[in-house]
């Protein structure tokens, strides 16, 4: 039996040690699973890798804003369900491939995630402000699975259950309504162990600055009732009520008006956001996190780098210990007492 740390993706055994990315990884098509109803006209995406959190790999991400892309073209589509398989919606991206692929010295992997051969370009060196912020820029283009359902025109419906962290906070933020299991918790492990989140704008708007602030400077999550009061969420059930209650959501969307209609008030909802700056938000917190590499720690801040060469696993369960049960990142952290 394995255990799983929150925190886009770090998993590890029960010993502690952090396990390398596993070379037999899952393909893309069993991590994202896709499937439609043309009767209904609803479509359901299942992130299915609940014994990693349902962590994306890199190719998993861009086969999520693929299918996103079809759908949002695909006549028989008119509601996009969005659910994780297990007992969590999700923690976020598999973190120790982001950081296999980032030290790369070749960066082949990382070109591959680009859509680019390996031998076609030459990736800017490390030590250059490209080498990294050319990933934090890629995290604003919605062929890379983070923002995607930004420019999604059907109606897009994320349930949320267990984890909602990191690269799955992304989709609720981003999607048209949110229904959660009253056990989810909500953030961004980022902002505990690394300082910002590519999509910092958009969450600061929907929130409320000064509840998303509190996020941000704490890093802890927030509950489900918490998020329903900041008008996150449309609707908290028990978890035993929760896909029911995302089924009835996606038929009344789906029986409502046509699907010209809906791509009509999607352009419009759409421009209303970029007039508040959702894209330029998400380039200006995209260049914040490409600076990460220049923060200098103050005593024992627990850096990313200095984690990794320490063992992930057992850090961030150090680090997460030095807070107040309630607000730490694990479950069973939360469960402690002092």
């Amino acid at each position: 039996m394995t255990t799983r740390t929150p925190g886009n993706g770090v998993h590890a055994d029960d010993d502690g040690d952090t396990r390398a990315a596993d070379p037999l990884q899952p393909t893309a098509e069993e991590i994202i699973r896709y499937a439609k109803d043309p009767a209904t006209r609803i479509a359901t995406i299942t992130f299915d890798r609940p014994d990693q959190l349902n962590a994306p790999t890199m190719d998993a991400r861009l086969r999520y804003g693929d299918l996103i892309h079809r759908a949002s073209v695909d006549d028989e589509v008119k509601v996009l369900v969005i659910r994780g398989a297990g007992d969590d919606f999700g923690s976020g991206a598999d973190l120790g491939e982001f950081m296999t692929v980032q030290n790369d010295p070749d960066q082949g992997p990382r070109l591959r995630e680009y859509k680019i051969g390996p031998d076609e370009v030459r990736y800017p060196p490390e030590g250059s402000f490209r080498h990294g912020a050319t990933i934090g820029q890629w995290y604003a283009n919605a062929q890379a699975g983070c923002r995607s359902l930004q420019e999604f025109k059907k109606i897009s419906i994320v349930e949320v259950k267990g984890y909602c962290y990191g690269w799955h906070f992304y989709q609720a933020a981003d999607a048209d309504l949110v229904i959660s299991a009253d056990d989810a918790l909500f953030g961004h492990p980022s902002f505990r162990y690394y300082g910002w989140g590519p999509r910092m704008w958009t969450w600061a708007q929907t929130m409320g600055l000064r509840k998303f602030q509190e996020m941000v400077f704490t890093g802890r999550p927030f509950t489900a009732a918490e998020m329903a009061e900041c008008n996150f969420l449309n609707s908290v059930v028990p978890r035993a009520d929760l896909e029911s209650e995302t089924d009835k959501y996606a038929l009344a969307c789906a029986r409502n008006r046509p699907t010209d209609t809906v791509f009509m008030q999607k352009v419009f909802f759409e421009i209303m956001k970029q007039q508040q700056g959702e894209y330029m938000g998400s380039l200006l917190s995209g260049f914040f996190e490409s600076m990460g590499g220049h923060i200098h720690a103050d005593d024992n801040d627990l850096m990313l780098d200095n984690a990794f060469d320490g063992g992930l696993n057992n850090s961030v369960k150090d680090n997460d210990s030095r807070f107040p049960p309630e607000f730490r990142l694990s479950r069973s952290g939360r469960r402690k007492k002092e």
